[in-house]
């Protein structure tokens, strides 16, 4: 499958045809290929040349699923750049990424932080819309129009790259990483492993899904464009509420939905009428750690069996999960697995130390070689500590590195620490996890002021980190201290500060604690 190609040919099929449901209004096939034919040809007339990186602000709405399949059709990469993050992270995000041009929603691309930012380092910003004719549905913002040279030399440009997006760090700190076009066939045409109809030729298939993970994270791109070249309509949530939720299954009556281990919670919380949910065959789950009792409660309150899966953004989507025929044998046996190897996917658990491959149920580090990054690939080391058994279910057991689990995003302690010590009157910061019944896990900060420092407290140092960091990252409180607990090597001790929010902020200084 040619990514390009097969998104063209499904454009093409019925433009009358429903594509996008979005607050209660329909987006069509035709008005999806027009827009996005649109952005190519403006793309063209401003320079940037085929394989150029182009920035994408992915917020979860029809226009930016425009920008994102009209990039791809041009067979440019698409840059994921998240509308979470905070004003001055976003300006250094373009600063390091030297972006030629820049696509945004109107919202976005008519004022506000993102057309600053593109200002301040003279990117090119398109407008992505819908209505007016089909030329007038991107339009460049000020009197430049042209892409600066110096970006689009060879030097800069991404071939055979589809999207280059941030991860959320399975297999280390979060970097970009490069998703070759190659790759993402390989992987969207793997997904079709679990469907019952796998045929090829491209058409509009009968139901609606429900898509309400983040576009900027991999699994809302995965997710749209098994869409886009499934030929399947999708509703598109801005982001995920029960109530909206559940109004969409009962208008549609999917067969299958996508849920974050969060929103998992959520739904079970919400004591929804199983009536409400009746259509649904299977719930798939993963992004990050969902209990077997949570999975469990779920099935048991609404008849709905939660397939776990276990993938990563390095990975081009899912490497390991379950299937509804394994789950009705498997799933008092194999509890708590995250299923089995997807085809074309290998897994081994390997000593951290010496790289040694582990026997059938021993517990060491996680490695994957798959198919989707080429043939001649190196296997991959995570960052998950697992155990496999002699069937091939794997167990994911922890984290071997630091890394905090929040709602599917992992946020990485040194980064938040880093932001947090660039306020003037912060001496030293500690970053740790805390649990959180919904979220999985939550940050949390203490930190230490310099002695002739302003005083500052919690909240403004929230505020503070807000500016610097996405919004998931942000600690969801901070403690300031007269000292922070420290190891007998004075580095700051996680366990000791985990204890001044189990012991209800003892050594904080009045009023700190938000």
């Amino acid at each position: 499958m040619d990514l390009a190609s097969r998104i063209d040919d499904v454009l093409a099929i019925d433009p009358a045809a429903n594509a996008i449901e979005f607050e209660g209004r329909w987006t069509t096939w035709g008005e999806l290929a027009a827009a996005s034919a649109a952005l190519g040809r403006a793309l063209d007339a401003a320079g940037a040349p085929a394989d150029a990186p182009v920035g994408v602000l992915l917020r979860n709405r029809p226009e930016a699923v425009a920008a994102l399949l009209g990039v791809l059709r041009s067979r440019r990469c698409v840059v994921t750049l998240s509308p979470h993050q905070g004003d001055a992270a976003l300006r250094r995000d373009l600063e390091r990424l030297a972006l030629p041009v820049v696509v945004a929603c109107a919202e976005d691309a008519d004022g506000g932080a993102l057309a600053a930012a593109c200002d301040a380092t003279d990117t090119l910003l398109l407008r992505c819309a819908f209505g007016g004719d089909d030329d007038a549905c991107v339009a460049p913002r000020g009197a430049r129009t042209r892409v600066l040279d110096a970006r689009t030399a060879p030097e800069h440009r991404l071939p055979g790259v589809a999207v280059q997006m941030l991860t959320s760090g399975t297999t280390g700190p979060p970097k970009r990483v490069d998703l070759g076009r190659a790759a993402l066939e390989h992987s969207l045409a793997g997904a079709k492993h679990y469907e019952k109809d796998k045929a090829a030729a491209p058409r509009l298939r009968a139901g609606v899904a429900i898509i309400a993970s983040p576009l900027v994270h991999v699994s809302g791109i995965f997710r749209v464009l098994q869409c886009a070249t499934d030929g399947r309509a999708f509703a598109l949530l801005d982001r995920f509420r029960v109530e909206p939720w559940r109004d969409l299954v009962v208008k549609h009556r999917p067969k299958t939905a996508s849920l974050v281990p969060t929103a998992v919670r959520m739904v079970l919380e919400a004591k929804l009428d199983p009536a409400d949910l009746a259509s649904l065959k299977a719930v798939v789950s993963g992004t990050a750690p969902l209990a077997p009792e949570d999975a469990e409660a779920f099935e048991a309150q609404y008849g709905v069996p939660v397939l776990t899966s276990y993938g990563a953004t390095e990975f081009a989507g899912g490497v390991a999960g379950w299937s509804l025929p394994d789950h009705v044998e498997f799933r008092r046996e194999k509890r708590g697995s995250v299923g089995r190897a997807h085809p074309g996917c290998a897994l081994r658990i390997v000593d951290p130390a010496d790289g040694r491959a582990l026997a059938p149920g021993e517990e060491g580090v996680l490695e994957v070689h798959s198919a989707q990054l080429g043939p001649k690939s190196d296997w991959v080391r995570t960052t998950d500590r697992a155990r496999m058994d002699a069937d091939g279910f794997l167990w994911i057991t922890g984290r071997a590195d630091a890394a905090i689990l929040r709602g599917g995003f992992k946020v990485h302690p040194e980064e938040v620490v880093a932001a947090l010590e660039e306020h003037p009157s912060v001496r030293e910061a500690c970053v740790v996890g805390l649990d959180d019944a919904r979220l999985g896990q939550v940050p949390v900060a203490a930190v230490e002021l310099h002695a002739d420092a302003p005083r500052v407290d919690g909240e403004a140092l929230r505020d503070f980190a807000r500016e610097r960091l996405a919004a998931y990252m942000v600690p969801s409180r901070v403690l300031v201290v007269d000292a922070l607990p420290r190891t007998p090597s004075m580095k700051p001790s996680q366990p000791g500060v985990r204890a001044l929010f189990a012991n209800g902020d003892a050594g904080a200084r009045g009023g700190a604690a938000t």
